[in-house]
């Protein structure tokens, strides 16, 4: 998996002098990416995911894509079907035990998650529009942002190149849901035009084993649409301008009747890339999320709670300069800036009555403003690579507002302290072609980041649990180092082993503080340390890639039971390997097995999610022209997969799943 770092970026080239101007001008060339990476991106633990690997995924998912680097995790094993939307965090190195994200996930340079919660709206990026993906597990914050104190995936969108003029698909499954997608990607004199549009719809497959189903149980329904139109075109002969915009509209049912979910987010960026001399990157982006939910009772089976809307806009934008230094160096020089406003508004209800029992507003503001330094320095064949960061963060405007629905009496009111400081991080790291075939590579590291609105203002409900809110939560600090060696035997073969040791400072973690009463509170620590191991094989036609993670994850939390314990949702070994074969233009056959390790549901260790490994498989066939059959198949042996167990009320995950349909490629 671990695979040549660089993404091919064809560089643009400066218009023919006056002097020259009887000689043909040399073409303009947009790429629709960021600057080329620098030489030092091989020192810390990364991993590449390819084209061919991204659009072939059994589900159609890009969780599912991102699984295929062992040590991706989200807070719980269900995906974007089945989920709740707010559970869907993603992180690395057994960093996990809430649902926001510690790890940082970028689309085309734009921070995604969702500004309230910290969850990634996976549905609203089919894999389809992706060109590639970039995991680098661990790293601290630098230039990708703050926030990335598990690691950073940074996803590049594909082009005309790997689109081609037009691509459908249509799918159904063997449960009668569809997935339905439509890209066009015309080039358009120097530059190009990237507008996709994907619809997913079914009534979706049992989450609630058989012998626990009752009449108010329902299948995990659900129905995305997602749009985007992206256009890049040349401003001058070395830069480009990038202009996007994504909407999208999630709507889903959890266990019960009634208990529907949904999400909705639009989104635009807009970016100027210059690869001349002085190169620059100049990004600014806007987002408006919100989020619903009701929560039915597992014993009424009556509503007993509407999140009714979780309304959040953020605005942010970054700017980074790499001066023409010598060389040998690449100097970065840059900023970010992120202002972010989320409030909720919510009604509990009686199951006697039925009527609503309370009115409950909440939220806040949060910003972080960064700055950022880092030089690459390549000596022979070493590269050293040193940077800093400062971030100025602010919490402010936080209040939780309850009132009585009938009578409009105000039964709380509270306003929380405004808070602001100054962080600073540094990372480093080295690289030694210590031989042809031999990398050995090394990094330390430091990070941060700050708790979620969501955890600092809104309590939620997973009956019969309520999970508490905290309004005093400090920012996160990651401190972490890392060794590495990176192995060519033989040409076709890479082998990667990597060895870290991270700590996670005030880590927020869902805490037990009574019987079903759960509160965020900051522990002492999440230690964690383990190893991590990729293989990729390239035999032309036929492909073997796989990767291995093998984390001991430990809070440490002095007086409190949890102490010395593995954080809740976090598997001590999780291994993924796929082979491919592609015997000539257009066919691809893939089969991938998983093995997600024994986890716990809660921070007491009492409830257990038993190991899982699932076999998936991928086929797809030209039958005529631009016409190619595609078949799919998810958890092909029906592995039962536990998703939730509260002492044996169990969730599960999807089954065996059969698609079949066409793909139109022009």
């Amino acid at each position: 998996m671990r695979k040549p770092l660089k993404i091919a970026l064809l560089a643009s080239v400066s218009l023919a002098a006056p002097a020259l101007a009887d000689e043909p001008a040399s073409p303009i060339i947009v790429t629709g990416h960021g600057l080329d990476d620098g030489p030092a991106t091989p020192a810390y633990d990364v991993e590449i995911i390819g084209r061919d690997t991204i659009t072939s995924s059994a589900s159609g998912r890009i969780e599912d894509v991102l699984s295929s680097v062992a040590g991706f995790s989200q807070f719980r094993r269900s995906d974007s079907r089945s989920a709740n939307p707010s559970a869907q965090g993603a992180n690395l190195r057994a960093l996990g035990g809430n649902a926001a994200s510690r790890t940082l996930v970028l689309l085309d340079g734009v921070p995604v998650a969702n500004p309230f919660f910290g969850y990634i709206p996976y549905s609203a990026i089919p894999p389809e529009r992706i060109g590639s993906v970039r995991v680098t597990r661990g790293g601290g914050s630098g230039a990708f942002g703050s926030g990335a104190v598990a690691g950073t995936i940074e996803m590049s969108s594909a082009g005309p190149d790997q689109i081609g003029l037009l691509q459908g698909e249509a799918l159904v499954n063997d449960r009668g849901e569809t997935q339905a997608s439509l890209t066009a990607a015309p080039k358009l004199g120097s530059g190009f035009l990237v507008a996709s549009v994907q619809w997913d719809r079914g009534d979706g497959f049992w989450t609630t084993p058989k012998d626990q189903r009752v009449a108010a149980s329902a299948r995990a329904a659900y129905e995305t649409l997602s749009g985007s139109l992206r256009a890049v075109a040349p401003i001058s002969g070395d830069v480009e301008l990038q202009a996007a915009v994504l909407a999208y509209d999630d709507s889903r049912s959890l266990r019960f009747k009634g208990a529907d979910s949904t999400s909705e987010g639009q989104q635009a960026s807009l970016r100027v890339v210059g690869r001349g001399q002085w190169q620059f990157d100049v990004l600014g982006y806007v987002q408006a999320q919100d989020f619903s939910n009701v929560v039915i009772s597992s014993t009424s089976y009556k509503k007993t709670l509407d999140q009714h809307r979780t309304p959040t806009t953020a605005i942010g934008g970054k700017a980074e300069l790499r001066p023409p230094v010598g060389g040998n160096h690449v100097l970065r020089l840059g900023t970010d800036v992120k202002l972010a406003s989320g409030h909720l508004l919510e009604m509990p209800y009686s199951a006697a009555t039925g009527l609503a029992t309370a009115v409950r507003r909440a939220g806040g503001d949060q910003s972080d403003l960064g700055f950022y330094l880092q030089d690459d320095w390549t000596i022979g064949n070493l590269v050293l690579t040193a940077g800093g960061r400062a971030d100025r963060w602010t919490i402010g405007n936080g209040f939780y507002r309850s009132v009585s629905p009938t009578s409009g009496a105000v039964t709380q009111d509270s306003t929380y302290a405004d808070r602001s400081g100054w962080e600073g991080n540094a990372r480093g790291g080295i690289v030694w072609k210590a031989g042809e075939a031999v990398s050995l590579r090394a990094a330390a590291y430091t990070g941060m980041r700050l708790p979620t609105l969501n955890e600092l203002y809104r309590p939620y409900v997973v009956f019969p649990v309520t999970t508490n809110a905290n309004p005093n939560l400090k920012p996160e600090r990651l401190r972490g180092y890392e060794a590495g060696i990176d192995v060519t035997p033989i040409t076709p073969l890479t082998l990667s082993l990597t060895a870290f040791d991270n700590r996670l400072k005030n880590a927020i973690a869902n805490v037990t503080v009574a019987t079903n009463t759960q509160q965020r509170q900051n522990v002492d620590a999440i230690r964690a340390r383990g190893i991590e191991a990729s293989a990729a094989l390239d035999l032309g036609p036929v492909s073997l890639d796989g990767s291995l993670a093998w984390t001991d994850s430990r809070v440490k939390a002095e007086g409190l039971a949890l102490d010395g314990m593995r954080p809740a949702q976090v598997p001590r070994l999780s291994a993924t390997a796929t082979l491919a074969w592609m015997p000539r233009e257009g066919w691809r056959f893939a089969a991938t097995v998983r093995r997600t390790g024994a986890q716990f549901e809660d921070d007491q260790q009492r409830y257990v999610l038993p190991a899982a490994t699932t076999f998936d498989a991928y086929l797809q066939v030209p039958v005529a022209g631009p016409v190619s059959l595609v078949l799919r198949a998810e958890n092909l042996t029906d592995q039962t997969i536990v998703t939730r167990n509260q002492d044996g009320s169990m969730d599960l995950g999807v089954p065996r799943t059969i698609w079949a349909g066409m793909k139109v490629m022009l």
